[in-house]
C-alpha cells in the first residue's frame, strides 16, 4: 500500500511538471499584437494613404501610376496585403492609374472591435472606399479571396465595373476529398477555449508552409516575405478576422452558373496550372459560367501568379485591356439586344 502511495505521488509530480512545462512552452510561443504604428513605420511607404470609412474602418491604400490613365482597383487575397501587387504596379504604372487597398483584417487596415468579415462585408467596404475616393468607373481586379470579393462586387455594382479580372479567384464550393473536412485546426478554433490557446501562438512556421504551397517556385518565398505576412497578421484584430474567415468558408454564398451568368462586365481569368489552393478547374468553371470571358492558364505556376509570373501576367492584362478598348462600340438599337456568348476559342494556354 505504501508503494502505491509513493507511485501515485510520483505520477502526480510528473503530471504537474508536464503541465508546468506545457504552460511555460505556451507562454514562450505566444506572440503579442504588434501596434499599428509599429507596423506602419515598417510596411507603409511614401505612397501609403488612409481612408476613413463609415463604421469605423480606416483603410490603408495606395493610389499610384498614371493619374490620367484607366483606373485599376486591386484587391488582394486571404491573409495577404496590397504588397502582393507591387510587381504589377511597377509593370503597369506608366499607363494605368493603380489603386490597391488592404481589406479589413489584413495589412494596415484597421477595423473596429467586433467587425465581422465576410465576402459581402468586403464587397460593401470596397464600395464605401470607391465612393469616398470618387471612383466611379474602373477595372476591378481580385486575387484569390479578393477575386471572390471582386465578382460579388461586379454582380451588385455593374454600373461601376468596366472590366473584371480574376486572378486565381476563389468562390466555387470545395469538392476535393482531401479538403472536405476542412483544416484539422477548425475544430479547436471553433471552441472558445481552443481559440484562446491557439490564436496567439507564433504562426511563422505555418505562414512559411502556406506560402510555399502558394508558389510553384519555392525560391520566391523569402524570409522577408514570411516575416511580413506573419507580422501584419499580428496587427490588432487581424488574427480573429482571419480565423473567422477560415471557419466560415463553407457558409459562403458560393459561385454557381446561375449567379455568374449575371456578370455583365468583360472578364479576364488568370490561373496557375499548378495552383494547389484554388485548382485550375475552378478557373475553367468561371470561364464557362461568365458570359464574356477570356481564360489564360500559366503552366508550372502556383496560386500567386501575379508575383510568380509578374511580367507575363501584367503584359497579358495590358494586352487584354487594350484589345477591349479597341473594340468598336455596339450599334445602338431600339430593341433589346441579345448577344450570343463569345466563343471559348479565346482561351489561351502558354
Amino acid at each position: 500500500m505504501k508503494g502505491l502511495k509513493v507511485f501515485g505521488v510520483a505520477v502526480a509530480a510528473l503530471l504537474g511538471l508536464a503541465l508546468v512545462l506545457a504552460v511555460v512552452g505556451w507562454f514562450n510561443l505566444r506572440r503579442d499584437d504588434i501596434p499599428y504604428e509599429t507596423l506602419e513605420a515598417k510596411y507603409a511607404n511614401a505612397e501609403s494613404e488612409y481612408a476613413a470609412l463609415p463604421g469605423g474602418l480606416r483603410v490603408h491604400f495606395r493610389d499610384e501610376g498614371n493619374p490620367k490613365g484607366p483606373t485599376l482597383v486591386l484587391v488582394h487575397g486571404f491573409s495577404a496585403s496590397l504588397h502582393t501587387w507591387e510587381p504589377w504596379v511597377k509593370a503597369l504604372g506608366a499607363e494605368y492609374r493603380i489603386v490597391s487597398l488592404d481589406l479589413p483584417g489584413h495589412g494596415l487596415t484597421r477595423a473596429p472591435k467586433g467587425w465581422t468579415p465576410s465576402m459581402e462585408a468586403y464587397r460593401d467596404a470596397v464600395e464605401a472606399f470607391a465612393r469616398e475616393r470618387g471612383l466611379t468607373r474602373f477595372v476591378l481586379v481580385g486575387q484569390s479571396m479578393g477575386g471572390n470579393v471582386a465578382w460579388e462586387y461586379a454582380l451588385k455594382h455593374p454600373e461601376r465595373v468596366t472590366g473584371l479580372v480574376l486572378v486565381g479567384a476563389s468562390g466555387w464550393p470545395e469538392t476535393r476529398p482531401e479538403y472536405a473536412k476542412g483544416s484539422p485546426l477548425a475544430g479547436p478554433l471553433s471552441n472558445p477555449a481552443g481559440r484562446f490557446l491557439l490564436r496567439d501562438l507564433d504562426s511563422t512556421a505555418l505562414v512559411r508552409k502556406g506560402l510555399k504551397s502558394s508558389f510553384e517556385n519555392d525560391a520566391l518565398v523569402t524570409d522577408a516575405m514570411v516575416t511580413r505576412y506573419a507580422e501584419l497578421g499580428r496587427a490588432p484584430g487581424h488574427r480573429d478576422a482571419v480565423i473567422d474567415l477560415a471557419l466560415d468558408f463553407h457558409k459562403r454564398n458560393h459561385a454557381t452558373p446561375e449567379r455568374l451568368k449575371g456578370l455583365a462586365a468583360p472578364t479576364l481569368i488568370l490561373h496557375g496550372e499548378k495552383d494547389l489552393l484554388v485548382p485550375v478547374d475552378h478557373g475553367r468553371k468561371f470561364d464557362v459560367a461568365i458570359p464574356d470571358s477570356t481564360l489564360i492558364v500559366y503552366p508550372a505556376t502556383g496560386h500567386i501568379l501575379n508575383e510568380e509570373q509578374a511580367s507575363r501576367s501584367a503584359a497579358d492584362l495590358d494586352a487584354w485591356l487594350k484589345a477591349r478598348a479597341a473594340k468598336p462600340p455596339k450599334r445602338p438599337t431600339t430593341a433589346v439586344q441579345h448577344d450570343l456568348p463569345p466563343s471559348k476559342a479565346d482561351l489561351m494556354f502558354y
